[in-house]
This record gives structure tokens, sequence and C-alpha cells, in this order.
């Protein structure tokens, strides 16, 4: 999806010690340049509605436009978020909740229920429940921020970025104690405990 154009100035080196972004590191004075990216209004009436194929690169979070030409896949009179899968058909890692679509995050946090966690490194899963206010999409916002989610055998582990999907939707009248025996049933269900990252 065609976001807009951006131009990059460089403005020296860093001159002062800086908090890296998302880790605990400390970009050191002068140990790297600093940049200023300021959009351009350019084609901006574009943004949204140009679908292009990227190409190989597909990981590259940058290409060099310069010197590689992209398909138009599709041109929208409308700028229009995808629409959302369904509770039992999403399916997502960690890393991507923030980054859904505001429609996709309003259907999660207005929903309660069970899910499950895998692990890309291990394959070993995890049953949760989501039962506080802000439903899954507050849950899963937790283990983005912390790592494990305050789980034991989460916290004891490498951080990973986990697969998320839903495994059941708790109706709105379903009291939290239910959605915790729904969870415990998935647990023997799947056998979490004991194949799994579930210590309760």
């Amino acid at each position: 999806m065609f976001v807009g154009l951006y131009r990059v100035r460089c403005l020296g080196l860093l001159a002062v010690d800086t908090p890296e972004p998302h880790t605990d590191e400390i970009m050191k004075a002068g140990a790297c340049d600093l940049y200023e990216v300021v959009r351009d209004e350019r084609l901006s009436d574009l943004g949204g509605k140009v679908v292009i194929a990227w190409g190989l690169g597909t990981r590259s979070w940058a290409q060099r436009a310069d010197r590689q030409d992209k398909v138009v896949l599709e041109l929208r009179s409308e700028f229009k978020e995808p629409e959302f899968p369904g509770h039992l058909a999403f399916l997502r890692a960690l890393s991507e909740i923030d980054l859904l679509p505001e429609s996709w995050k309003v259907a999660l946090a207005a929903t309660k229920g069970v899910y499950l966690l895998t692990c890309p490194r291990t394959r070993e899963i995890y049953v949760g429940s989501a039962t506080g206010s802000g439903g899954f999409l507050s849950r899963w916002q937790e283990y983005v921020r912390t790592g494990h989610g305050g789980n034991v055998r989460l916290r004891a582990r490498d951080p990973s970025d986990y697969q998320v999907c839903i495994l059941q939707v708790a109706g709105s009248d379903v009291m939290d104690e239910e959605i915790l025996r729904m969870e415990s049933l998935w647990k023997l269900k799947l056998q979490s405990r004991e194949m799994g990252l579930n210590a309760n």
C-alpha cells in the first residue's frame, strides 16, 4: 500500500547520548548520524489508494525506488481499510498488533475469550484468556509491552514474537469466571500444561 513520499535530510552526527527506540540501548553522541524525515506532499492524493507489488524483498522495510520500478496492482477511488477477517480467522504475530487497522483494534478490544500463543522457535503453545477491559487487544498489548504478560513460564524464557490466534469468543453477557472455565477446558484439550507453556 502506497503511503506517501518522504524526504530524508542528514542533520550530522548525534549531539547527545540518546535512548535507542524499542530497546534498552543508548546511542552514544558522535557514534551515528541523525536524520530528519519530512513528508513530501507530491502524490499525497494517492496515499492509501495505490497497491503495488513489493517484489521478492517482502521482508525489507525499504527498497531503492530509483532502481526498482514497481507494478501497480490496484488503484482505488478511496482509502479503505482491509476488512476484519473475523475473530476465529484472526492470525497474527504479536509484533503486528499495534500496526493493525483501527477497525480491527476496535473489534478485538470489544471482545473477550480464549486465545492461543505459539512460539515460532520452539513450537510450544500457551493458552490464555482475555477477561479485563480492552478485551483481546489490551491483553495482547501487555505481551508486546512486557514480553511475557506476567506469565511464569513465559517470563523465564527468552522473549519471542509469538503468533496469536483466537480459540473461543465469549458472549457479551458471559462472566469472567466462565471465560476462565473455557480457558481450562482448552488447556485440557491441547495439553498445554503437559506439553506447552501453561504452569497452572
